[in-house]
């Protein structure tokens, strides 16, 4: 009897998980569905004139005749992203644990990153181009010093607000500091931290597109600015829907990274942490 009613639970709690999955994808796209139709419909009842609002239809019709330029475009902008955002991970965790090691440089630092935050990073893309030229390095630092900062933050935040009875357990069971740091403040930190990391990648693909507006000779950015000096709206509509599925491409590869690492109870737990 007891064997029955395990079957019958583990049905039933693999059935909702099936539903879970399946309202993950469909409330989504069915919303999109929704809203695409409302568009259509209302640019032909209030007779809105292509260059300032063209039909979803429309639009469609320019990713189709534009597929290889935005592919090809994505290349460019996606590796700026990639290396802007890998910049900010390599930079931005080793400070973090600067800050939280070390009292004297987090009191020199911590004032100078919040100053550095204020400051518009559109104001000084121009003075990078300066520096460094229309390649990609200067795209590279826009997008590193947009991203890097929630990483340092969330990083901190992960690290400092571990609960002091784990640490209290930790050293009564004999652990060192860098036991204790790697096997129970690191872990509990790591929800925090890719916290951080996906709020990150997002700002990356804005500093990208930031400095391929300012000094840009490639990428989607660079296109969106074409697109716009020769009012082709769908064609910027369709760019923008480029940009958005390869944002939406790297928030997901950045989740599965944390599917991979965290476990599974943990995901989630640090999102009260998360901080701009």
């Amino acid at each position: 009897m007891s064997e029955d009613v395990e079957a019958a639970v583990e049905r039933r709690r693999r059935n909702f998980e099936r539903r879970e999955k399946f309202s993950v994808v469909f409330y989504p796209l069915f919303a999109m569905f929704v809203l695409l139709v409302i568009w259509e419909v209302c640019t032909l009842v209030f007779s809105i004139p292509e260059f300032l609002l063209p039909k979803p239809t429309v639009v469609f019709q320019s990713i189709q005749q534009n597929a290889s330029l935005i592919l090809r475009e994505s290349w460019v902008t996606a590796a700026e992203i990639a290396l802007g955002y890998l910049l900010s991970i390599a930079i931005g965790v080793p400070l973090a644990l600067a800050i939280f090691l070390w009292p004297f440089f987090s009191r020199s630092i911590y004032p100078i990153l919040i100053a550095s935050q204020a400051m518009p990073k559109v104001a000084v893309a121009p003075l990078l181009i300066v520096w460094f030229g229309f390649g990609m390095l200067p795209k590279v630092l826009i997008a590193f010093l947009i991203a890097f900062f929630p990483i340092v933050i969330n990083t901190v935040m992960g690290l400092t607000s571990i609960e002091k009875e784990k640490i209290y357990l930790a050293r009564a069971m004999g652990l060192g500091t860098i036991d204790t740091f790697f096997k129970i403040r690191l872990p509990n930190a790591m929800p925090s931290i890719f916290g951080g990391l996906k709020i990150s990648i997002t700002l990356a693909v804005v500093g990208a597109v930031v400095g391929e507006f300012v000094g840009g000779n490639a990428g989607l950015g660079y296109q969106l600015i074409v697109a716009n000096g020769a009012m082709d709206t769908p064609m910027l509509f369709a760019l923008l829907f480029g940009l958005t599925l390869l944002g939406i491409g790297m928030f997901l590869l950045v989740e599965l990274a944390e599917r991979l690492i965290v476990p599974r109870h943990m995901i989630g737990a640090g999102g009260g942490r998360e901080m701009i």
